[in-house]
This record gives structure tokens, sequence and C-alpha cells, in this order.
């Protein structure tokens, strides 16, 4: 511990209870691990939807300023009355941000697990990873092959293991095929591959010609945009050719739930031989695991009574699939770093610079195909 710093530059978010969130740097002590935990040098770090939640929550990015604190920056944003209420249990909490990334290990504790990966790189999550440096039980660490990229590594968790889930997912509920929306994200070019590799049916839907092309491009068989005119038509038509009665939407808001779900009814109502003031009896599970539109999640009740739209988030689902699952998970995400799961970036920023106005907007935006690394 004597060679590294004194400090810890981290990355922080504060709502205050005058209603602005306040996204900033401060410089905290050096951790020093306990004897089962490491420090880790961090050398890159993603910003994915999941981060932005903490970082920005309902703040009004359009209001954002240049703030100092402590003579180091930072961005204070208004919080509209509604979202002050949202986020009424962190009001005062100077948070820490950054589930994932990707990193050296410097320091070790005592234990034999946390002496093992001294010198390592290691994939590690756990949180509060936008810091040059993070202290952390060695459980939350992956080693990685020698010679991985710290970019290549620094998405290990998030975007793959959610790919994997969804197809767990999937083989636990008893389904034979799946719909993705938002399907051109970093997340959805993992799960196509993943599907082709193993066999599995899967329906993308897009929002553009461009994002077509690109799923395409990389061996996607069934890809709609949903700004066609035909768009349920077609989306009905996979359906009931696949028999994918299951849907993970990370938009949330709007009406593609519901369509989905309405699309769903309707292809198994094709194979039904007799009428159902109830609709069909085929169980439609779509699963909402984001939020890129935070506006009211629209349904048609047009699926019949056998139907259910849910939430799905990772750390629930690797508790209940449990460590054999997991562990076949994750063996599959290391063993595939540079192929099935290879995260590409649009843009690199440094910390200083992840917290400057323009460069917040930017990737607050949260737009298909651009995805930010920092490297601290």
């Amino acid at each position: 511990m004597s060679d590294l710093p004194a400090t810890n530059r981290t990355m922080l978010t504060e709502v205050k209870p005058e209603g602005v969130l306040e996204l900033y740097l401060a410089d905290l002590p050096m951790p020093t691990p306990k004897d089962h935990e490491v420090v880790v040098k961090v050398q890159a770090t993603p910003i994915n939807p999941s981060d932005l939640g903490l970082m920005v929550g309902a703040a009004d990015v359009t209001s954002a300023r240049a703030i100092e604190r402590a003579g180091l920056p930072g961005i204070a944003m208004n919080v509209p009355e509604a979202g002050v209420r949202f986020m009424a249990g962190r009001i005062g909490q100077a948070l820490p941000i950054g589930n994932e990334g990707c990193g050296v290990v410097v320091a070790a504790g005592a234990a034999p697990e946390a002496q093992a990966l001294m010198g390592k790189t290691v994939a590690l999550i756990g949180g509060e990873i936008y810091a040059q440096y993070r202290c952390l039980a060695a459980q939350m660490c992956m080693p990685l092959p020698d010679g991985t990229a710290p970019e290549d590594g620094a998405s290990c968790f998030v975007n793959p293991l959610t790919s994997l889930g969804f197809v767990e997912t999937m083989k636990l509920e008893g389904y034979k095929a799946i719909v993705h929306a938002a399907a051109a994200s970093n997340l959805g070019q993992m799960l196509v591959k993943i599907c082709k590799a193993d066999g599995i049916p899967l329906i993308n839907i897009v929002r553009s010609q461009a994002q077509v092309d690109l799923l395409k491009g990389i061996g996607a068989e069934i890809v709609l945009n949903s700004n066609d005119d035909d768009f349920v038509e077609k989306l009905t038509a996979a359906i009931a050719e696949t028999e994918a009665f299951l849907g993970f939407d990370p938009i949330g808001g709007g009406k593609l739930s519901g369509q989905i779900l309405g699309a769903m009814e309707a292809a198994a109502v094709r194979r039904m031989s007799t009428y159902s003031r109830y609709g069909s009896d085929q169980m439609k599970q779509v699963y909402i695991y984001g939020a890129l539109d935070v506006g009211p999640t629209i349904l048609n009740r047009n699926f019949g009574l056998t139907w259910s739209l849910s939430g799905w988030l990772l750390t629930p689902f690797m508790a209940k699939a449990g460590p054999e699952i997991v562990g076949r998970m994750r063996a599959r995400v290391a063993a595939e770093l540079t192929t099935t799961f290879k995260s590409h970036y649009s843009h690199e920023v440094s910390l200083e610079q992840a917290v400057d106005v323009a460069t917040m907007q930017a990737y607050n935006a949260k737009k298909t195909g651009e995805k930010y690394l920092i490297r601290p």
C-alpha cells in the first residue's frame, strides 16, 4: 500500500434537499483492503444505462451547468418536483457510481483468495467503479486471460451476463424463442450471436434501416423495423413462425411492450380451433429490463387474459438461477470475451471529461450504437 496515493479520485452523485442533483469528482481517502479484499487500479469502465439511472436519475439534463467543488469539476442539474419525490430516499447522500469495469489488482488482503489475484488483470462488479481505485471482495473479481485489453474486460458483466440471462430465462420458463426490442445495442448484438450459435430463434426489433442492416450483417435472421407501416403484421407473422412468446424490452415506456403482447396473442389465436372470449391459453411474457423511455407504459388490452408484463434485473435473476447456471454463464463470457461478448465503444473519456456538461448530455442521450468508456 505504501506506493499507492493517499487519495482516490471518485465520481459522486448527490441530490440536494432544494431539488438540485450534483454530479462531481472528489478525492476520497485511499481504501485499505481487509483480509478477503483487493484494491484494483481501474483502467476502464463503461457508462451503461443502469449507471445513468444513478448518475443523473430524474434530473433535467437541459438545466445542466458546470460547478466546482474543492477545486474539482462537476455538474449541477435541477430536479423537477416529481423527480425529487422519486429520489427522496437518496437526498443528502453522496453516492459513488459505476457498476462494472476492468483493472489490475495492486494490493491484496491476507486471505489466499485475495493474494491469488495480486498483479492480475480482473473484471470487477459491485458498484463504485467510476474511480481511480476500487477496494472490494475478491469474489467480486473475475480473473481475465493474460493480455486482455482493459476495454475488452470492462464490459464483462452487465451486458454479457444479461444477454445470457435472457437465454437461461427462456430455458427455465419453457419457451422456445425470444423477441428483443432495441436490438441494435451492444447487448442486442451479443444476443444475436448467442442465439445464432445456440440455434435459438430470435426476433429483433429496431428503429431504422441502418440498424436492420447492422444486425443482418452479424447474422441476425429476423430483424423488424418498428417504424414500418406493416410492423405489427410482420411481428405477428414472425412470432407465429418461431413461437416466440417471451419478450425483453429495455425501452419500458410507450406502446411497444403492448404491441409485442398483442402480436403474441394474434399469433397464438391462429392456432386455436375454437373461439374463447378469454383469448388464447398461450402464456405470453414480456419483461421490461430498462427505461430508455421513462414515460408511462401503454397497454391496449387486446391480448386476452393469459399474459404477464413484469421487470427483469440481472442480480435477482442470478440469485434465482443458482451457482451452477451462473458459473456456466461466467465461464462462457471468459471463453468468448473477444468474440461473442466483445463490446464496441464510440467514445472514450476521462473522469474529468465525464463531468463536462456537453459530454454528459451526449452520453445521457442513450443513442443506439453509442457507448462511452471511462478511462480513469
